[in-house]
């Protein structure tokens, strides 16, 4: 049995207007006078057209490369790394989720190690002797849909040149703590060289990391972290991200409470320096050692100021990928601002696949009008029609005299019929 709600849902942003209705509606509440056909009220009035459903939704992957250095006569592949993160969002009202922290707070640290090894790979004497692939995936509320498609894409020679995946996910509001999901069991030796890493650049800069192992099931489509979709195709990954437990479907997607307002920007250049340095001494050999690479105040240090511009931007723009167009400002701004930090960047777009249907109204014009009790109409009706009789009572004395007038109302004398 399907059950359908009775009344629409509207969202709006509040403003004096809005707050006017809202101020005469509790008044009226409070006093015990519901509005009603007799008392009078409010209609809300959308001037759209039916909403449709959208045909065969996309999504679009974005990629960037920053290209190691090899060495004089050695052929072999250089190892990869690869930093993720998702992009879009999910809300109840796609047009007002804008997801500040998920995962908006990812794309801007992405966006920023891009930003950072892009200064120490333009020179060869500072190119470290890994590629750095870096992905803006789509889908990522539908069990990271984008993801899977953009892995599946990559040959065999690339899939197994990658080391291990770093995945960012909400780094924008946490005080002190930030955790590792990974899907290996933390005694593998990957797993151990990163949360290594990572923990030893966290003791350096005062932050607790933990490590969160669960376990995937191949047998089940749902993915809770987006490294899952790496470890199922035996890619090594973690999750860096500020929440502890694994987020069930649709939580934790950049909905309606996901503002600009719960983020803050020191957080996320503090998993941004984390995450540069963990990376960078793991390329440069430096593991274990007490070395500032991004040390504040020098050349590469982190930038603020381009953490909270894009940070910014983000937070006024929705992101629900179903709704975004193949050519989107947004994503072509994405594509724009990676492909000044990295080489070949480059869009792959996809069909969306899943559960879900959607339909393409996402904001409309409000129209609210104060409509007038019964009661009114007919004081109004009585009114009028007692001005009309008036009106016309005058117009017959004035032009044929009392008599007339009085003689509309009298009764006709009857007639007798005469009989044979």
């Amino acid at each position: 049995m399907h059950l359908y709600p009775y009344y629409p849902v509207y969202f709006a942003f509040e403003n004096d207007e809005i707050d006017t209705v809202l101020a005469d509606i509790k008044k009226n509440d409070a006093i015990g006078q519901p509005a009603t056909a007799t008392t009078g009220g409010y209609k809300l009035v959308i001037p759209t057209p039916e909403p449709k459903k959208v045909a065969s939704p996309t999504i679009a992957n974005i990629q960037g490369w920053l290209s190691g250095l090899k060495a004089d006569g050695d052929t072999n592949q250089l190892p990869t790394i690869a930093i993720v993160a998702s992009y879009d969002t999910f809300g109840a009202a796609p047009a007002l989720s804008v997801g500040s922290d998920s995962n908006g707070s990812g794309i801007v640290a992405l966006l920023e190690i891009a930003r950072l090894f892009s200064l120490l790979y333009s020179n060869p004497k500072t190119r470290g002797r890994y590629n750095l692939l870096f992905g803006l995936t789509s889908g990522g509320p539908y069990n990271y849909n984008g993801t899977q498609k953009w892995l599946r894409s990559f040959d065999q020679r690339l899939r197994e040149s990658i080391d291990y995946a770093i995945c960012l996910n909400s780094i924008g509001s946490w005080d002190n703590e930030l955790w590792i999901h990974v899907s290996k069991p933390p005694e593998n030796a990957y797993i151990k060289q990163i949360f290594e890493g990572f923990s030893n650049v966290a003791e350096e800069l005062d932050i607790k990391v933990g490590l969160k192992h669960k376990k995937i099931n191949i047998s089940n489509p749902r993915v809770a972290w987006e490294h899952e979709q790496f470890s199922r195709l035996r890619v090594s990954a973690a999750t860096l991200s500020e929440i502890s437990v694994a987020p069930e479907l649709l939580e934790s997607t950049g909905g309606l409470f996901d503002s600009r307002q719960f983020v803050n920007g020191t957080a996320i250049t503090r998993g941004v320096k984390l995450v540069a340095e963990s990376l960078a001494r793991h390329i440069y050999g430096h593991q274990g050692k007490n070395v500032q690479i991004f040390a504040d105040g020098g050349s590469l240090a982190v930038n603020p100021a381009y953490v909270q511009s894009w940070l910014d931007l983000l937070s006024r723009t929705p992101r629900v990928a179903p709704f975004l167009s193949k050519n989107d400002p947004f994503v072509m701004a994405l594509r724009k601002e990676l492909a000044g930090h990295t080489d070949e960047v480059n869009i792959q777009h996809e069909i969306l696949e899943g559960m879900f249907t959607f339909y393409d109204s996402t904001s409309a014009r409000l129209n609210i009008y104060q409509v007038a009790s019964v009661t009114f109409d007919l004081l109004l009706l009585l009114g009028l029609g007692s001005y009309l009789i008036v009106l016309f009572c005058f117009l017959v004395i004035t032009t044929r005299g009392l008599d007339d007038l009085i003689s509309l109302f009298r009764r006709p004398p009857s007639r007798k019929v005469k009989t044979a």
